[in-house]
Formats: C-alpha cells, sequence, structure tokens
C-alpha cells in the first residue's frame, strides 16, 4: 500500500481524496518508481479541482510531474536504482500520475536526471520549466536573439512565467514581465532577471487591430485578449510563442499583425514532445538556468497541503512554483 491523490467520478459527483492505494492498482507500464516530489501545475489543479474535463478516465492519480528511483523495470534503457524524471505524456489525465508514492509508467517517457539537478530541483523547475525553456528554444531558432529588442513574458509571476523570465534574462535578453499584481510581485520578478514590470489590465481587455511596434519576442502564458494585444504590438517579424491559457482558450484578434508585420506565432506543447527533444530541453535547462534564481521562484509543500493549494492556485494566489514532497 502507498499513499496518493485519488480522483474519482460517480453518481455521487466528483471528488479529489488522499487515500491508501494498493500497489496491484497501478496502470500498466514497464517501469515502476518510487516518487520522492511531483509538483502542483494548472492542470493539476484543474483536475483536482474539476473545473476542466482534463481528466480523461476514473479512477486517476494526478500529477504531470515527477521524479523518483526506479524501483522495478523491464526496459532496457531504465536501470533500477537509477533516478529518473517524467512531465507530460498524459499521465495525470489518461494514465496515473506523479502525485502518489509510486508511479507505473513506459520507460520511453522517462528523462534520466540530469547532473545537475537535485530531485527537488528537478521539480521545482518540471513541467513549467520544460515548457518555459521549450518557448525561449523556439524564440531562438526563428531568429530571436538577445540584443535585438525586448522580449514580454505575460503571466510572469506564474511557473510557466517565472522559470522563463529567470532563463531569458539569463540568455541575456531584455525581459518585459506582465503580472497582475504589480505592487506584490514586482520586486520578485527584478530578482528573477526581468529589467521591467507592466501590468497586466494593459493588455487584457479588446485592443486595436495594431498597436505601437514594441517586443521582438513574446512567451504567453495566458492567451484571450492578452496574446492578441501582445501579437498586436510585437516588432516587425518578431516571434510569439503561445503556451498557456490562463486567461481563456479564445484568441480575439485579427490577420493584421501577420499580413502587415509578418510576425509568426509559434505553439508550444511540453506533453507530446519527442523524447530526444526532451534531452535537449532538460540539457539546456542544466546549462543555461541560474540554479539559485529556484529558491525565488519554488516553495515546497506536503501532499496533504495540494487539494486546498489546487483551488488557490485556479484564483491566482500561489506565486512560482509549488514543489510536493509525496512522502510527507
Amino acid at each position: 500500500m502507498f499513499k496518493g491523490i485519488l480522483i474519482d467520478k460517480d453518481d455521487t459527483g466528483y471528488r479529489a481524496t488522499i487515500t491508501h492505494i494498493d500497489e496491484a492498482q497501478l496502470p500498466e507500464g514497464d517501469v515502476t518508481v518510487d516518487v520522492t516530489y511531483s509538483s502542483l501545475n494548472y492542470k493539476d489543479a484543474l483536475a483536482i479541482t474539476g473545473q476542466a474535463p482534463v481528466v480523461r478516465k476514473f479512477p486517476m492519480v494526478p500529477g504531470i510531474d515527477l521524479v523518483g528511483t526506479v524501483a522495478k523495470s523491464s526496459c532496457s534503457d531504465i536501470a533500477v536504482g537509477s533516478t529518473v524524471l517524467l512531465n507530460g505524456c498524459g499521465v495525470g489525465e489518461g494514465h496515473w500520475g506523479g502525485l502518489a508514492q509510486k508511479a507505473r509508467v513506459k520507460g520511453e517517457w522517462l528523462v534520466p536526471l540530469p547532473a545537475a539537478f537535485y530531485p527537488k530541483q528537478a521539480m521545482a523547475l518540471g513541467t513549467a520549466g520544460f515548457t518555459a525553456m521549450l518557448s525561449v528554444l523556439a524564440l531562438e531558432r526563428h531568429g530571436v536573439h538577445p540584443g535585438q529588442g525586448d522580449v514580454v513574458v505575460t503571466g510572469a509571476a506564474g511557473g510557466v512565467g517565472s522559470c522563463a523570465v529567470a532563463i531569458l534574462a539569463k540568455r541575456g535578453f531584455r525581459v518585459v514581465a506582465v503580472t497582475g499584481r504589480v505592487a506584490e510581485h514586482s520586486d520578485y520578478l527584478f530578482g528573477l532577471g526581468a529589467a521591467e514590470v507592466l501590468a497586466r489590465s494593459d493588455f487584457d481587455r479588446p485592443g486595436k487591430p495594431l498597436g505601437k511596434e514594441r517586443w521582438v519576442g513574446a512567451v504567453d502564458v495566458v492567451g484571450s485578449h492578452v496574446l492578441a494585444n501582445v501579437c498586436a504590438t510585437t516588432r516587425y517579424r518578431g516571434v510569439v510563442t503561445a503556451c498557456g491559457l490562463a486567461g481563456g482558450m479564445d484568441f480575439p484578434a485579427t490577420v493584421a499583425p501577420f499580413i502587415l508585420r509578418s510576425i509568426t506565432l509559434v505553439g508550444i506543447d511540453s506533453v507530446m514532445c519527442p523524447r530526444e527533444h526532451r534531452l535537449e530541453v532538460w540539457a539546456g535547462l542544466a546549462k543555461d538556468l541560474d540554479l539559485s534564481k529556484m529558491e525565488l521562484i519554488a516553495h515546497e509543500i506536503g501532499l496533504s497541503e495540494v487539494i486546498p493549494m489546487a483551488a488557490e492556485l485556479l484564483v491566482g494566489r500561489v506565486r512560482g512554483r509549488v514543489v510536493v514532497d509525496v512522502n510527507r
């Protein structure tokens, strides 16, 4: 038996509880992991609260991230006793995830823990850091480099946004951070490396098809009017990466920025990213992230605190990253 969060749905309703689970209940997979840390992401909070149809089968252990030690393996590439991490790949949605003391998964989903990280540091990054690095690599792949102009990061005080600010600053970009709580989060964002902090209220209402050219690049985690206004104010031949929907799934924009300024909008997906690209991204994080910033970005909670924290996260009252020690 092991402890974990279990989500279920039946005629009596939708519920998430902490319970003891029999190892025989674990889903199919060729690797069993003794989980040490997971994390609490926006998608996990949606799954736990039931505010969006994230969970595709019941019962379900949520948690799209995990790190731990391999306890059993029939996968030739994964050795018993090795430390591995996982983010995305549908865990916590269609396959039991990391918010429990054990997980059974496919070996092809796992990545060796980079030597640069302790397990807790890897989960301080998790899907958020992974997504942020995917976004930064996409900007650079499309020709955005330090010295060309400002790069704006929306939702900058959240998990993805915080990591994006820190990564971009470390790589030499001038970063403009956008947050809904300027007075509360400015010092935090400047500490991560932001050069300027702007209010979300400047972006979250209907705007003009084109505005003053401001950014050479953007990392947007909000969507809706914020993404539309970021596109409308991006410089000629600039690049915008879209990786989140905290403000909504809609995109109330026009084609004007695309056909008059030739901007590029790049979609970022962390769930189905191929393994070879995962290895590249984690190597980039190990190389190009100032680990001292993780002290600012992340804080730790125990498994028993996850369910109430999920509701707080969805209403914007959680800053940075939440690391979960599943053994307390």
